[in-house]
């Protein structure tokens, strides 16, 4: 079994003073959450969908699945106040009905570009190495700043990566990585990956590329757009 568990808890504080989350908010009259929801729902490997959505938007957020036929959509869980808290709702829900071996994949609810490619990936590297972690090489040179003002040192690119989502791992692991997460500061207990790091655990990854976008500012929504008009352009020109 292969469970997707999808984050919506945020209220996109860095989104700005939108009184709709950014998770909510529409290109062309369909959310951004469903673009993402509807990834999964149609890929073949993946057999239960679970949300840990902003608090006040749950039923919102279901009649939204119901009328896109979001099938998959088991539980619908109330976000907590750090997304390390929201994690361990979650997952305690997928607790009360699946098995420890289950797969589970975290995935931001604003990261609609996924594609099953990139699913498929996530699930093979788990099954052969116990855990999969989402990275797009680093295109860019890095810096080190020890003052906030100065180049105190760069860094070699080729050794870079930039951690995405999906990171995916069997529930068991997620379960322990979260529950020593709870003592670590917030800047650590962000996302599995770096939990598991600081525990010392070998972590692997699959590359994605640039396109899988999260969905932070503004502008994103714009670069999401563009890239999905891109996309849908190309996909009419090659029937």
């Amino acid at each position: 079994m292969n469970i997707a568990l999808i984050f919506a808890g945020g209220v996109g504080q860095r989104f700005g003073s939108h009184p709709t989350p950014k998770q909510f908010l529409t290109l062309y009259d369909k959310p951004i959450i469903i673009y993402t929801l509807e990834k999964f729902q149609n890929h073949p490997e993946i057999d239960h969908i679970v949300v840990s959505c902003v608090s006040g938007w749950e039923e919102k957020l279901k009649e939204m699945a119901e009328k896109y036929n979001i099938t998959k959509l088991k539980h619908v869980v109330t976000g907590g106040e750090t997304s390390q808290e929201s994690k361990l709702n979650a997952l305690h829900k997928i607790e009360e009905y699946a098995p420890k071996d289950v797969i589970v994949l975290l995935h931001d609810g604003v990261r609609p570009l996924i594609d099953g490619d990139l699913i498929t990936r996530n699930i093979e590297c788990v099954k052969k190495h116990g855990n999969a972690v989402t990275v797009d090489p680093f295109t860019e040179t890095g810096v080190v700043s020890y003052d906030k003002k100065t180049v105190g040192s760069v860094l070699d690119r080729d050794k870079l990566y930039i951690a995405k989502a999906p990171q995916s791992f069997y529930l068991k692991q997620l379960l322990y990585a979260h529950e020593q997460g709870r003592s670590m500061p917030e800047t650590v207990a962000i996302d599995t990956c770096s939990i598991l790091s600081k525990l010392g655990h070998q972590i692997f990854f699959v590359e994605c590329g640039s396109t899988n976008i999260k969905i932070t500012r503004q502008e994103d929504y714009f670069i999401f757009k563009a890239l999905f008009d891109f996309n849908n352009s190309n996909n009419k020109n090659a029937e």
